[in-house]
């Protein structure tokens, strides 16, 4: 029943995403539409920013959990930049509506688990200590939520395959050469 009534609070969150901004939104529009009470709403979300995070993170976490070693985690990347542009009402409706630093935030989590992956999933990556593949990790999340950020907040007008061409040619090989820097510190 749990996840029956979650699916159908992210569905109205969804359909009513495409009619108007976030900001417009209220909890009362939501239980409505799905035909709950407001106290569902929260037994399921604290409020709706934290619908939104478990949206995001759990559409990412889809997107890319086939592409989560070095060789692919490129085709999981232009994914995301894929399904955002698929959903861009929605998604151009939701940024309108959040703080930069809350939509990164919210991105953070998945993204980095997503490259943390592929860093732990390079067998060089076994000397490294644990703080050293966060910091890594980290590092990289940061450069791609905010190249997705400026294509979203610009209108998406630009090519998710040239954005993705352009990470290429900056990211050729910097995995595995930062692996092998912390790896050779240790």
């Amino acid at each position: 029943m749990n996840d029956l009534t979650e699916c159908a609070i992210r569905d109205a969150l969804k359909s009513l995403l495409k009619e108007k901004p976030l900001s417009r939104i209220t909890i009362r529009d939501i239980s409505e539409r799905c035909g709950i009470s407001r106290m569902t709403f929260y037994y399921h979300f604290r409020d709706i920013y934290d619908l939104i995070a478990r949206m995001v993170s759990s559409s990412i976490m889809e997107i890319v959990s086939s592409h989560r070693d070095i060789d692919t985690w490129e085709e999981g990347m232009l994914a995301i930049f894929k399904a955002v542009e698929d959903e861009s009402v929605l998604i151009l409706n939701t940024v309108s509506s959040i703080p930069r630093a809350q939509l990164e935030r919210i991105l953070t989590g998945p993204v980095e688990e997503l490259i943390l992956s592929v860093i732990s999933d390079d067998g060089r990556s076994q000397g490294i200590r644990e703080e050293d593949r966060e910091f890594i990790a980290s590092f990289y999340s940061y450069a791609f939520i905010g190249i997705l950020l400026d294509w979203i907040q610009s209108g998406m007008a630009e090519d998710p395959e040239i954005i993705m061409d352009r990470i290429e040619k900056v990211m050729d090989g910097a995995f595995e050469r930062a692996v092998a820097s912390f790896s050779l510190n240790r």
